[in-house]
C-alpha cells in the first residue's frame, strides 16, 4: 500500500475498481475534500455522486440529524407514521409539479427507480389492465444497479452478466443533437415499439428529464416532449420521470418535471433530497394515480426498512428548509447559466470538445475526434479515464464516462457543483479542468495524427 492509497491488495473492502488506487479521505469542509496525506480537493460533483448538494459539514444539517436521533431515530412505517414524515410529505407536495398529491418514501435512488415502475404496475393492476408490465425507456440511460432498474438501463454493457435475471424491455434510441436533433426519429422508434408490443402492454415510459451519466446534461428537443404527451394521452401508459439527480435543485428547478412540456404522472427522486448526508428517496405520484388504490384495493404491500424513518425525514426537511431560505435553487438556475459560458470560454480552443451543454449545475462537456468533429474519439485512448486520473492529479473531482458499445455515446465528463460554492472556487474548478483537458489533449496528439479509422458518429 503506498502512503495515503488503498489498494485491493491493501483492504477488505471489495472495491468497485480493483486496479484502482483510493485515496482516503477524512474530511470535508464546504467544497473541499481532505485525504490521510494531508491533500485537499475541489468538489465538482457533489461528493462524486451528485449527492451532497449543500456541502461538506453544514452544521444545521448535522444539528437537526443528532435532535431527531435525541427524540426518536427509528420506527417502522407500517407500524407508524412520525411528524416529520407526515411534514416532509406536506413540503414536497408544494414544491411538486401541479396535481402531485402523495409521495412513499425509500431509502435512496435506486429503490426509489424500483418503486415507481412497481407503483406504475400496480396502477395498471388496479385499473383492470394486467396486460400493461412492460417499460419503454431512452437507450443511454441508467436508472441504477438492482436487478429492476438494470433491465431499464439502456447500456448493454452494464446489463452483462446479470442478462439470465432481466426481463427483456424495449429501448429507443436518443434524440441528441448529432443523432436526432428533432426528435422525430425516437418518436417514430416509439412508435415502432408501441406497434410491435401492443399498446395494451406497455406500463409506462420511464427517463431521465435531463439525463446525468449516461449522457451528461443532455435533454430532448421539444418536438419529442410534446410528442410523447400524445402518445403518453393516446395510449395510456404513465410517463415516469427519474429525477434522482435532476430532483430538488440541480437543474435550476424544485424538479425538472416542473417546467418540461410533458409533464410526469411519477418522479422517483433522491440524492439531493438528503444532501449526502443521508440516505433517503422518494417516489412522488398525481392524484390520478393514487384514485385506482383509493377505489380498489386500497393497499400496497411493497416496502423497505428505512422508509419514511424520523431521522431521514429530519435531514431532508432542513435540506429543503435551507435551499428554500437561501434562495440555492434560483442561484442554481442563474450561476449555472453563467458557470456552462465559462466552461466553453476555457475549453473553447481544445479542438477535442464538441459541446457543453446542460442545465443549472448539471453539465456535461462532450468529446469529439478533433480529425473528424461527426465522429468520437477512439474508444481504445480511453480519454474518460485518463481525463479523471488527471484531475484527481490536480485536486479536482470530476466523473467522466467511457464511449459505449452501442455507438450512441463517446467520451463525456459531468460537472456538478455543490449549490453552495462561492463564485471564486466555480472559476478554480473550472481553471483546473480546462488545465486538465488540455494535458489529456496533448498526450492522446500523437496516437491522433493518422487517418480516422475508429470511433463512432458523434
Amino acid at each position: 500500500m503506498s502512503t495515503g492509497l488503498v489498494d485491493s491488495a491493501s483492504t477488505n473492502v471489495l472495491p468497485l475498481a480493483l486496479d484502482h488506487l483510493y485515496p482516503i479521505a477524512v474530511r470535508g469542509d464546504g467544497v473541499w475534500v481532505e485525504d490521510s496525506a494531508g491533500r485537499r480537493y475541489l468538489d465538482a460533483m457533489s461528493g462524486g455522486s451528485m449527492a451532497l448538494t449543500l456541502g461538506f459539514g453544514h452544521p444545521e444539517i448535522v444539528a437537526a440529524m443528532r435532535s431527531q436521533a435525541e427524540s426518536l431515530a427509528y420506527v417502522n412505517g407500517e407500524r407508524f407514521t412520525n411528524p416529520v414524515r407526515e411534514k416532509l410529505a406536506r413540503e414536497l407536495m408544494t414544491v411538486a409539479p401541479e396535481g402531485f398529491t402523495r409521495v412513499r418514501f425509500v431509502g435512496g435512488g435506486a429503490e426509489a427507480n424500483e418503486m415507481a415502475i412497481q407503483l406504475a404496475r400496480s396502477y395498471h393492476v388496479e385499473r383492470g389492465e394486467a396486460s400493461r408490465w412492460r417499460v419503454i425507456t431512452p437507450a443511454q440511460a441508467y436508472h441504477g444497479p438492482t436487478l429492476g432498474t438494470l433491465a431499464m438501463t439502456g447500456r448493454p454493457g452494464l446489463q452483462r452478466p446479470f442478462d439470465p435475471y432481466l426481463p427483456s424491455q424495449p429501448h429507443i434510441p436518443p434524440s441528441t443533437s448529432h443523432f436526432d436533433p428533432s426528435g422525430q426519429a425516437a418518436l417514430d422508434a416509439l412508435d415502432q415499439i408501441i406497434e410491435q408490443a401492443g399498446p395494451e402492454t406497455i406500463s409506462a415510459f420511464f427517463m431521465e428529464a435531463v439525463s446525468a451519466a449516461a449522457l451528461p446534461g443532455y435533454s430532448p428537443p421539444r418536438q419529442f416532449w410534446e410528442g410523447l404527451a400524445e402518445r403518453r394521452d393516446k395510449y395510456g401508459f404513465l410517463l415516469i420521470f427519474d429525477e434522482v439527480v435532476t430532483g430538488m435543485g440541480r437543474t435550476g428547478h424544485w424538479f425538472a418535471g416542473n417546467v418540461t412540456p410533458a409533464t410526469p404522472d411519477i418522479i422517483a427522486t433522491a440524492k439531493g433530497l438528503g444532501a449526502g448526508y443521508i440516505a433517503i428517496g422518494a417516489v412522488l405520484c398525481r392524484e390520478r394515480v393514487y384514485e385506482p388504490f383509493a377505489r380498489g384495493s386500497r393497499i400496497w404491500n411493497v416496502g423497505h426498512t428505512w422508509d419514511g424513518a424520523p431521522v431521514q425525514c429530519a435531514v431532508a426537511l432542513q435540506v429543503i428548509e435551507i435551499l428554500r431560505r437561501d434562495g440555492l435553487i434560483n442561484r442554481v438556475r442563474e450561476r449555472g447559466e453563467t458557470l456552462r459560458r465559462q466552461l466553453e470560454d476555457a475549453l473553447r480552443d481544445i479542438p477535442m470538445v464538441g459541446e457543453v451543454h446542460g442545465h443549472g449545475y448539471l453539465l456535461g462537456v462532450h468529446y469529439v475526434d478533433p480529425r473528424d468533429p461527426s465522429r468520437f474519439l477512439p474508444p481504445e485512448l480511453g480519454v474518460a479515464g485518463k481525463i479523471d486520473r488527471e484531475a484527481m492529479a490536480r485536486g479536482l473531482i470530476t466523473l467522466s464516462t467511457m464511449p459505449t458499445r452501442d455507438g450512441f455515446a463517446g467520451d463525456q465528463t459531468l460537472f456538478a457543483p455543490p449549490f453552495i460554492t462561492s463564485d471564486d472556487d466555480l472559476a478554480e474548478m473550472v481553471s483546473r479542468f480546462a488545465a486538465t483537458i488540455r494535458q489529456v489533449a496533448a498526450g492522446i496528439e500523437p496516437a491522433l495524427r493518422g487517418p480516422v479509422t475508429a470511433g463512432g458518429t458523434a
